[in-house]
């Protein structure tokens, strides 16, 4: 493989010829040529395959053959595969790629595409005539993609602007009512903008691969219609590139700055303006001589400074002079005797230090307090202990950012300002008896009338930890607008997650949100949250967040696996969970047991009607399969270091920036539904146009596609379900509707229309000025409540706190000796 390049000779539109030796074929056909290396996306690659061969991408399949192996094909299905395959290839210049699917390709793909740049580039075509066993040289090279971005990775490090997607899974009936066909994938809603993005659930991936690829390709962030996801190339690379030039720079300052210290002593006769200008001028000239001194004599008036090795001769004396209003240099002896031995036993003093520290930190406040010893060592040759590095790293944050305990000082004030500048938001603000935080509640007034005037009654509960020195943890109230853009509604910082504050944080929100409607309250399973939800919400409906249980199923997988093996189990999974027939239900579960009866056991024990669409009763939730919490994690992540005043003024700015911009965008919309519902509405008036409708009465129909459905629009109902279950619609509706002369519009939940978006961001925030301003003295002193931080809990005490039951997916260790349950062979006391 070239300078990491590999050039695919794609064959589409023949057929395979199984030959007296058991190889496979190919004829027929023509043949395409591409380059792609590491850095390119499947999903980039399989949508460039599909206009090529003028195929429907969603129908698209890609094989290839292993090296030396013309008997077997291997399916490429994701961006593992595609970077295996590319590794299998290594030594090559080209590899045969197959490709097949239904004709017809969507070309208003390549514009929902076209948002971000591409990592495959189309070469010539070439006609095919037969296709030997080993690929030929193409005649001209592939344009070459190695420095092409992947994606854009413009305001990853802000709240994104421009549009974004999500990603959502509907149901799609099918003739024997199953609802799905066996292989079932989430379908790619379709935000505001017409975006789409490539990354998503991986369903043939373990929990750490998920992780690794969405550390590798996509970040979450809160963006204009949602979660944005901000691709981010996978140049490690250049990365470590970047990285060792910025260290080197940082070193060559360094070093520039220590030869700039070595004439801070000049000799007799030197002026300084007081004794502390002189002490800071000794220090700064003995680490860039490398030598340690003791001042003997050391007040306003005098100094005087000995080499700290016995019998070295270096030394140096200076006084106050009253005529000359200066500090001045009386004796200095500069030769050393001791061979530079006391540079061995150096230490900075603590200022010095703090300020070297200081400044690499405003170049990278993430620093650890083992990569700035490293530099230290490396930049001035003085080694450090970890706790010296430590304590000079807290000093310098509480100089650049302020006192992190000092600014829990400001909360009571900031509750004040906030209600006086946001009319109708509710704070709340618990200590404990010793004054230190147990609880701060916050809705603003916007949000509060958002998710009532416009959103679905449906609230996502999730936990964020902090990533402070006292632990605490953010707990989120998260609505969904009518384009599935994530809204946050509510936010609380406690002092620990555990139930008592989950609970507290709930008849918050019941007194902030007085409906009388009943609510769905979508929470990860293994938190245990339903007893609460229920006794502080009686008449909600309590869901199972199905991206924690996507992930809890993928972490228990365990063999022996048979059939289409592990890797389709978290697709049927979904499957499973949309299918509203029990039939349909029973096909994948049953799927489910023939690969691996450990799979099936774990999905039949979680309760059904806590995240089936067949027997769930609250709002229709688990389409939405990614993890909610996660623009509040990775905010948090990025500002770990700050104060608790600077994360909640970051926070709030989120917030206000999401508001503010979608407000912005939604003027600009002219259907009457939201950009994802009004292309689905589109999507399913073409499929109509097929179907024969006989009419039954004014408002029931019988409409006959390769099955027959009875629409009842009075009730707004048909038996394919899809219509009561998603609000919009189905295809057999909008073909009743074209009969009987109604407008699909009025029969669509009134959530998705545009008039309702624009209601849910139609009231901005106002901001609360000074919020992360460090405090100063006055405000100190003219507080009337002092609040301090909470008490920081050792490990043991933050996993007894964790609100978390015990977990049914736990396995049980069995005893293979005495066949007991909770301990092992090794540690087993019975006697045989």
């Amino acid at each position: 493989m070239a300078k990491g390049k590999l050039i695919l000779i794609c064959q589409s539109g023949g057929e395979f010829i199984t030959k007296g030796d058991g190889t496979l074929s190919y004829e027929g056909g023509e043949a395409n040529a591409v380059n792609i290396n590491h850095e390119t996306l499947f999903d980039d690659l399989k949508l460039k395959l599909a206009e090529m061969s003028n195929l429907d991408q969603r129908t698209i399949t890609i094989k290839y053959f292993l090296p030396g192996n013309r008997r077997n094909l291997i399916t490429l299905r994701n961006d593992k595969d595609l970077n295996r395959m590319i590794d299998f290839h290594g030594s090559s210049v080209t590899a045969e790629i197959f490709v097949d699917g239904k004709e017809g390709f969507d070309h208003d793909a390549i514009k929902l595409h076209a948002s971000r740049a591409s990592g495959v580039k189309l070469a010539e075509t070439v006609n095919h005539i037969s296709t030997p066993s080993a690929a030929a040289p193409v005649a001209n090279t592939p344009p070459d993609v190695g420095d092409l971005p992947v994606g854009s990775t413009a305001g990853a490090d802000k709240i994104a602007d421009s549009s974004s997607p999500s990603y959502t899974a509907s149901p799609a009936s099918s003739e024997d009512g199953s609802d799905y066909d066996s292989d079932y994938k989430p379908r790619l809603a379709v935000n505001g903008s017409g975006d789409r993005s490539p990354a998503g659930l991986d369903m043939n991936g373990s929990p750490a691969d998920t992780v690794k690829k969405r550390r590798r390709t996509a970040s979450w962030m809160i963006g204009a219609h949602g979660p944005t996801i901000v691709a981010v190339s996978d140049n490690d690379g250049d990365s470590r590139r970047r990285k060792k030039n910025n260290r080197g720079r940082s070193s060559l300052a360094a070093k520039k700055l220590v030869a700039s210290w070595r004439d801070c002593i000049n000799g007799v006769g030197q002026d300084f303006k007081s004794v502390k200008e002189f002490r800071e001028a000794l220090q700064k000239y003995s680490i860039a001589h490398r030598f340690v001194y003791k001042l003997k004599k050391n007040d306003s008036n005098r100094a005087s400074g000995i080499c700290v090795e016995e019998g070295c001769s270096w030394s140096i004396h200076a006084s106050w002079v009253p005529a000359c209003q200066s500090f001045r240099i009386k004796k200095f002896n500069n030769s050393h005797t001791c061979g530079g031995e006391s540079w061995k036993n150096a230490h900075p003093a603590k200022k010095l230090l703090v300020s070297v520290i200081k400044d690499k930190l405003r170049d990278s406040p993430h620093h650890k307090p083992k990569e700035i010893a490293k530099s230290i060592s490396r930049d001035f040759g003085i080694e450090l202990k970890y706790t010296q590095v430590r304590r000079g790293i807290e000093d310098a944050r509480e100089q650049l950012q302020g006192s992190y305990k000092e600014s829990y000082n400001r909360l009571p004030w900031f509750c004040e300002k906030l209600v006086e500048i946001n009319a109708g938001s509710f704070v709340n603000l618990m200590t404990d008896d010793e004054k230190r935080l147990q609880c701060l509640f916050v809705a603003f007034h916007s949000c509060l009338q958002g998710f009532q005037n416009g959103c679905r009654p449906i609230l996502f509960l999730n936990a964020t930890f902090l990533k402070s020195k006292y632990q605490e943890s953010l707990l989120t109230a998260t609505a969904v607008d009518g384009d599935d853009g994530f809204f946050p509604v509510a936010f609380s910082i406690v002092d620990n997650e555990n139930e008592e504050n989950w609970r507290w944080f709930l008849e918050q929100l019941k007194s902030a949100i007085p409906t009388t409607l009943p609510l769905t309250f979508v929470t990860d399973r293994e938190k245990g949250l339903q007893k609460s939800v229920h006794e502080v919400f009686e008449n909600a409906f309590h869901g199972y967040s199905m991206y924690h249980l996507v992930e809890s199923f993928k972490r228990n997988l365990r063999g022996p696996f048979h059939g289409e093996g592990r890797g389709v189990l978290p697709g049927k999974f979904l499957a499973a969970a949309h299918a509203v027939r029990p039939n349909g239900f029973k096909k994948f579960t049953e799927q489910i047991r023939q690969i691996s009866s450990n799979a099936y056991d774990w999905v039949i024990q979680i309760e059904p009607e806590h995240w089936t669409s067949l027997l769930f009763k609250g709002e229709q939730y688990n389409y939405i399969v990614q993890n909610v919490a996660e623009p509040y994690s990775k905010l948090m992540d990025e500002i770990r270091e700050s104060t608790i005043m600077q994360k909640i003024e970051a926070l709030i700015y989120m917030i206000t920036e999401l508001i503010n911009t979608r407000q912005m965008e939604s003027s600009k919309w002219t259907t009457k539904l939201t950009p994802s519902k009004e292309k689905r509405i589109q999507e399913e008036a073409l499929k109509a146009h097929a179907l024969r409708v006989f009419i039954s009465s004014d408002v029931l129909f019988e409409v006959h596609d390769d099955s027959t459905h009875v629409v009842d629009i009075e009730k707004w109902e048909c038996t394919c379900l899809e219509w009561k279950g998603s609000g919009i619609p189905c295809r057999h509706a909008i073909a009743a509707f074209n009969c009987s002369g109604k407008s699909v519009y009025d029969y669509c939940s009134r959530h998705f229309s545009v008039e309702r978006y624009r209601l849910t961001y139609s009231q901005s925030i106002n901001p609360v000025p000074g919020i992360g301003v460090p405090m100063g003295k006055d405000d100190a002193d003219s507080g009337d409540m002092n609040v301090l931080p909470p008490a920081p809990r050792s490990p043991n005490q933050q996993k007894k706190d964790q609100t978390k039951t015990e977990d049914p997916d736990k396995r049980t260790v069995t005893c293979s000796k005495c066949k007991e349950p909770g301990h092992n062979k090794a540690s087993c006391k019975a006697t045989i």
